[in-house]
Formats: structure tokens, sequence, C-alpha cells
């Protein structure tokens, strides 16, 4: 999002903002806007922006799919890993496929590493979309939101 003064007089200064929306990117970041003038000797100008993001808390992977038989049991895994110096805790908030799933959270290194894994339900529907919703200690990220999809044949 760009925001500029649309008028600058002969000489004059004036000002440009950008502002960048960081969600869900992590590590390097670099973004260019570009600039056209009425200045005949500098008629376009590139502004670059360069940031390393850091996440507050690495979700890996970011949203879980289950695919297979609707006989078998699969499990899936989400590692939930603080990024930050002050500890972590999680707790469930809203879960809304327990029909067709279970989940168990184990804390793996205190405050700092926690495992999420997902089994099916053997015998369950052939495809689903769903969600779990975990509550952070970490006000700068209140939640965790783990996207779910499963797909089956019999």
């Amino acid at each position: 999002m760009a925001y500029f003064d649309r008028t600058i007089p002969p000489g004059g200064e004036g000002k440009i903002t950008l502002k960048i929306n960081t969600k869900g990117y992590d590590g390097r970041l670099r973004k260019t806007a570009r600039v056209y003038t009425n200045d005949p000797w500098h008629p376009v100008a590139d502004i670059k922006i360069e940031a390393f993001i850091k996440t507050l808390i690495d979700l890996s992977p970011r949203y879980v799919l289950l695919q297979g038989s609707r006989a078998e049991r699969i499990t899936r895994t989400v590692h939930i890993r603080a990024e930050l110096d002050k500890p972590l805790r999680i707790e469930p908030i809203q879960f809304n496929l327990d029909r067709w799933l279970n989940y168990s959270i184990e804390e793996i290194e205190e405050g700092k590493v926690y495992q999420v894994r997902f089994t099916t339900i053997p015998n369950s529907i052939a495809y689903y979309r769903g969600y779990l919703r975990l509550r952070t200690n970490y006000p700068e990220r209140p939640e965790i939101f783990i996207g779910i999809r499963g797909r089956f044949r019999n």
C-alpha cells in the first residue's frame, strides 16, 4: 500500500509511505515500488525495500493433508516452535472435525516445541475440510490456525 504527496513544488520535498503486509512471510523479503515523475532528468525512480521477517511461531507444515484409503488409520504431525526467547503456551480453542479425526498435543521441549498429531478415524466420509484453532500466550500472535483437509477413497 502506498501513500504519497500528490503535488510537490519545483525544488520542494515530498513524502512517500509504503506499507507491506508481512503476514505469511518468513525470512528474506524484497519489494520494489516504482515512482513516475514529470522530472525530465528522472522520469522513473525505483524504491527498494529489503527486510528479514522473523516468525514468532513457526508451524511446519502450515496445513495438514490426509489422504489414502477410508479403511486406513492415517497420521500426520504438525510441529510448533516458538521463535521468541519467552516460553510458549498453547491450548485448544476450537476443533471442527472431531467426528472424523482425533488429535493430541504433546510438549516436546518445555515452552519451546510442541507436536500436534492428527489421526483419522477409519471409515469416515470421503472428503472433509476443517481446522484446529489454538490459543497462545503471545499477545503478538494470540491464535494459531491449522487448516486440515481429508481426501479418501474406498
